[in-house]
């Protein structure tokens, strides 16, 4: 069944009130009629199979017939901070990890930081996340948090795991730290926070600065990655440790 994303104010009463560009991407794009179903996902964890109805009054809405029980995330919650790459490779970063996976994204803004974002492309980044949730079956939809500056961003997440990737260096393989026990009893939900660097990556001062407030420095593996590739193969790396 095809997917939409809505707002939990939609929901009221086993009823789905249904904006107008929903309406017209169920009856125009997706050509659906009434009777239809489709399903509904709030983003924050809820889905429903949905029977698309026209009212009396001549107005669309949607009759949530049953709760759908899937699982499609990770056993892991994972914050990613990425160095903000120039152009629009921002978009992909946040499609491609929304897809792997990814609980949180928040843009970083580091010595080496070529973009200085608008609101609008927050907005857009967020779609791109709606979107990307919808396309793999995810029951949620990762937030992407303002922008912060590098210092604000790795004090930020201090109560998870926390891994700095960098490209140069004898430091161990991100799944060989991942392979670690933890040192006191695991919580309810682990969260890991995975940091990755703009182009160029992250300064020698950022590297020393994340290692102060206990970092732990991880590579990828031997190859030099794009700013762009290297949050995808994190993803895809801790995605294997933990589904495996």
């Amino acid at each position: 069944m095809q997917r939409i994303t809505v707002e939990s104010v939609q929901i009221c009463d086993r009823t789905l009130a249904l904006t107008g560009d929903q309406h017209h991407y169920l009856t125009r794009v997706l050509r659906l009629r009434a009777g239809d179903r489709f399903v509904a996902m709030d983003g924050s964890g809820g889905w429903w199979e949905t029977e698309l109805v026209q009212r009396e009054d001549g107005q669309w809405q949607g009759n949530l017939l049953q709760v759908l029980d899937l699982n499609r995330e990770l056993p892991v919650r994972v914050t990613l901070l990425a160095g903000l790459p120039k152009g629009q490779g921002f978009d992909e970063v946040v499609r491609q990890t929304t897809e792997l996976g990814v609980s949180r994204i928040i843009p970083v803004v580091s010595d080496r930081t070529l973009l200085n974002p608008s609101p609008n492309k927050l907005q857009r980044w967020q779609r791109i996340a709606t979107e990307a949730a919808e396309q793999s079956e995810r029951q949620w939809v990762p937030p992407i948090e303002e922008p912060m500056s590098f210092a604000g961003a790795i004090e930020a997440v201090a109560d998870s795991r926390t891994y700095l990737c960098v490209a140069r260096g004898e430091v161990p393989h991100l799944q060989t730290q991942l392979r670690q026990p933890l040192t006191s009893p695991p919580p309810d939900t682990e969260e890991i926070t995975i940091a990755i660097g703009p182009e160029g990556g992250w300064t020698p001062e950022e590297v020393q600065q994340a290692r102060q407030v206990h970092w732990q420095p991880v590579s990828l593996g031997r190859r030099v990655l794009r700013a762009i590739t290297a949050p995808g193969v994190a993803l895809a790396i801790i995605a294997a440790h933990y589904e495996s």
